[in-house]
């Protein structure tokens, strides 16, 4: 079989699973949501509304209706793409809210997986071009205390010290109260500010951003500084990495022209993963730090036991995933012949 069509097969492979892996998490996602203690009608009536409008909602809401009924209502709805309507915001979409939310996701797992690559590759590099000695040493300690640190904690105490205490950054939303925030173009407000241009509004954002994005950066680094040293550890012992040494090749172009290239394969992976996963995954991020993102709202959402919205945003965010992974696979494929099928 050729190059070119062991890909082909391998990308058609990828894609035939893709249904199936989104049929699991709509499945998933509505036998959980239906598990869960709690009623939706006191979410939106309060626990001391009378228990005949509650029966009247429910009935309105389709909630009386036998689990299967509701899951193939929800299906169609999901194949027609149709997530349905908010349950706490009556008459908002549930495509609505991700249109609201999502850009500032999008926006704080962008710089924080910049934050994460370059401490971490750093970090990841340094420690494995000097193995066995305490610069590899520090770089375990460091990867093993940011993987271990809880997010929540390190977010509060950051708050705490640069926020409280030093003054040095504010706290609990993306942009001041009172100042226009940038023409909405992509929703992405540094962007939108660099569109108009705008300095003022960009460093505006950038300073609303950093510290959540540094904070979760940070904590994410660790992931990226293991896979890198191991990875390049590993492939600085290679043969064909001594060969070229003993050919008087300079070190610098060893590390960047041949075993760099190697040991990146497992890092794009984790790295759209990551990606992926923060798009998705952002919850207590955002929470800790009151950012206004989908992953809070998401939140808000389960705590209030709206179960289109969760359910909405869980499936966005199950595309997502999917297909992240997906484009992974198939870079990884375009980089390395090896892993194909």
């Amino acid at each position: 079989m050729s190059r070119s069509s062991s890909l082909q097969y391998y990308i058609i492979a990828r894609l035939l699973l893709a249904p199936l892996m989104l049929w699991t998490i709509v499945t998933i996602v509505f036998l959980l949501l239906r598990a869960t203690p709690g009623d939706p009608t006191d979410a939106i009536l309060g626990t001391r509304a009378p228990e005949a409008a509650k029966e009247a909602l429910r009935e309105e809401l389709g909630l009386n209706a036998p689990l299967w009924v509701q899951y193939f209502k929800y299906l169609g709805q999901v194949l027609s793409f149709d997530l349905g309507s908010s349950l706490t915001s009556r008459g908002e979409s549930v495509w609505q809210v991700i249109q609201q939310y999502f850009p500032a996701t999008v926006e704080l797992a962008f710089f924080a997986i910049l934050v994460a690559i370059a401490i971490g590759m750093t970090v990841g590099i340094i420690s494995s071009l000097r193995p066995n000695t305490i610069w590899d040493l520090g770089g375990r300690l460091f990867g093993i205390i940011t993987y271990s640190l809880p997010l929540f904690w390190v977010g509060m105490i950051m708050q705490l010290v640069f926020a409280v205490q030093l003054r040095w950054f504010p706290l609990g939303t993306r942009f001041p109260i009172g100042l226009d925030t940038p023409n909405k173009i992509t929703g992405l407000y540094t962007i939108d500010s660099l569109l108009s241009f705008n300095g003022h509004q960009f460093s505006t954002s950038i300073h609303y951003l950093v510290l959540p994005c540094f904070t979760l950066g940070i904590l994410l680094s660790g992931i990226f500084e293991r896979i890198v040293r191991v990875n390049l550890k590993k492939t600085l012992q290679a043969e064909y990495v001594e060969a070229a040494r003993a050919r008087g090749i300079q070190e610098r172009k060893i590390l960047f022209s041949h075993a760099f290239k190697n040991a990146l394969i497992p890092v794009i992976t984790v790295m759209g993963l990551t990606f992926a996963a923060l798009l998705g995954g952002a919850v207590l991020t955002e929470v800790t730090f009151s950012w206004p993102g989908l992953g809070n709202r998401l939140y808000e959402a389960i705590s209030l036991r709206d179960y289109p919205t969760v359910q909405g945003i869980m499936v966005f965010f199950g595309i997502i995933v999917v297909f992240a992974s997906i484009i992974i696979d198939i870079v990884n494929a375009l980089i390395d012949p090896r892993i194909r099928y």
